[in-house]
């Protein structure tokens, strides 16, 4: 059984810090925003017109978030999504919170990302 996916309409970015740096108040402007931090570095994906010019980043990703809150207790929803598009060697990120999950992929890829995710039986809101 297919999922409901909704595209976000933004470019999303990631830039790497260092652990241990502030979290920056740019990041505030964003509409998506995912901070992760490790022993290693810092991790943010968000909004890629919020990052300053002198900052630097991989911008070019696109997200689709899983409709609706997920329950705990649900398994497979990230490989539902990941295993059809890497068959077609589309690069994916995921990025789960606490209600759903989302995956990226670059924005060059987008088009046939649509297209795998439709003929593994999803359902695609576009913006």
């Amino acid at each position: 059984m297919g999922m409901l996916l909704h595209l976000l309409p933004q470019d999303l970015a990631v830039v790497r810090r260092e652990p241990g740096d502030p979290i920056p108040d740019w990041i505030h402007g964003s509409a998506f925003c995912s901070i992760t931090m490790t022993k290693d570095e810092q991790s943010i994906f968000c909004d890629s017109e919020v990052i300053p010019e002198d900052i630097k980043k991989v911008s070019g990703w696109r997200a689709f978030q899983v409709a609706g809150q997920l329950d705990f207790e649900l398994s497979g929803i990230i490989a539902q999504l990941a295993v059809p598009l890497s068959s077609k060697q589309i690069s994916v990120f995921s990025i789960s919170t606490h209600d759903t999950d989302y995956m990226l992929v670059e924005q060059a890829q987008l088009d046939d990302a649509v297209d795998v995710l439709r003929r593994a039986g999803h359902n695609i809101q576009l913006p």
